[in-house]
């Protein structure tokens, strides 16, 4: 897999150490499959990166698949030789992947080629780069760092604000949950359906700390902060809903108990919010409370037990075809997660403060600070 980001100032520091480190993440979690046992994802840069810090060129970051050699006659790109019969060719679809849909709209008779790259194998490449872009976010001063809060029926309730104590917690969990009481249901739960061939979708939630006022804008749609959040977190495989702060809960409460009210922080001269309902985005903007998404992601649909279908060479009831699969792959998904956070803030970052060097944007968004305060501080009034 290989993955080119373009638009990275000159100066971002780049440590594969933690590059690594993150698509070392999203291969752990209590349920993945065999293919974790194979893959040990290690990421390779081919330009754009010296001694350590982005040059301003394009960065083109490559991910191996040590499993490729057991595929290489099948997935070749030259012709293959004459005689050559295809023993993988998927010719019955999955339900609820996008074998049959992909395979109607660009007409394959073997779907193994819309399987392959619609396979979520694919968000290696988004963790890499979404590792360059923390590197970016990390010298403004944005964290961002993701919790498991539901799989299948078992559902944590969270504790307000994140301190270092529960993201370590998060971090060293099978399940990325905080709570060791609600992540041994987890794992007791993803046990169950592991016994019963079945699998197990779930809720992660991402949080950025640090995040400037004034990104995105009120102005345009396509560059609301909220709705760019929403589309990359629905890009991930099997994520069908997102939500921002209060998301879907804001819609049985009355308005009272869901906007925040505006306060002056006490002994400065600044203002901010006394909750976060609104996930640190308001009208599209960032408010400069912590940006907070959640999305929900559906149960691995390759079952070991596998769903009804029809084979495409008769329209023959058959099985489903299967592939090697997760039980769960939600904490996977929270990692995911971040790295699409993370690349659509460090976008909107340098549309806002934008510059060739790290030290342009640095300058900007110091200007940005001291001007957003002029709109209360002209008046000169305490």
């Amino acid at each position: 897999m290989t993955a080119i980001i373009e638009g990275l100032p000159a100066g971002v520091g780049v440590d594969l150490a933690a590059v690594n480190a993150d698509l070392a993440r999203r291969q752990k979690g209590y349920g993945r499959g065999g293919r974790m046992a194979i893959e040990r994802d290690r990421a390779q840069v081919f330009g754009g990166v010296r001694h350590g810090a982005s040059t301003g060129a394009p960065v083109a970051l490559t991910i191996a698949n040590r499993d490729w050699e057991n595929w290489s006659d099948e997935m070749s790109v030259a012709p293959p030789a004459e005689g050559w019969v295809s023993e993988r060719e998927v010719r019955t679809p999955r339900p609820g992947h996008a074998d049959l849909a992909g395979g109607m709209k660009y007409r394959h008779r073997d779907m193994r080629n819309v399987l392959e790259r619609a396979s979520a194998r694919e968000t290696a490449a988004r963790v890499g780069i979404g590792a360059l872009c923390r590197g970016l976010l990390t010298m403004t001063g944005v964290t961002v760092h993701s919790v498991v809060t539901a799989i299948g029926a078992v559902s944590w309730a969270g504790s307000g604000e994140w301190d270092e104590g529960l993201i370590a917690a998060a971090d060293s969990s099978e399940v990325s949950c905080p709570d060791e009481r609600t992540a041994g249901a987890m794992r007791q739960a993803i046990d169950a359906a592991r016994q019963a061939g079945d699998s197990l979708g779930g809720v992660f939630e991402v949080r950025a700390h640090g995040v400037p006022t004034g990104l995105g804008s009120h102005v345009f749609w396509d560059r609301r902060l909220d709705s760019r959040l929403a589309a990359a977190l629905m890009s991930i495989p099997a994520i069908k809903g997102v939500e921002c702060g209060l998301g879907f809960e804001a819609a049985g409460l009355p308005g009272s108990q869901v906007h925040d009210p505006i306060v002056r922080v006490e002994g400065q001269r600044v203002v901010g919010r006394s909750s976060n309902n609104a996930g640190g985005l308001e009208g599209g903007i960032s408010n400069g409370e912590a940006v907070v998404v959640r999305a929900a992601m559906k149960p691995i649909p390759t079952l070991v037990t596998a769903l009804p279908s029809v084979c495409l060479d008769d329209l023959s009831a058959r099985a489903a075809h299967a592939e090697r699969s997760d039980v769960c792959a939600v904490p996977a998904a929270a990692v995911v997660g971040e790295a699409m956070v993370c690349f659509v803030l460090a976008d909107a970052m340098l549309e806002k403060f934008g510059g060739d060097h790290m030290d342009d944007v640095l300058a900007a968004m110091a200007a940005h600070a001291s001007g957003a305060k002029s709109i209360w501080e002209s008046s000169g009034r305490a």
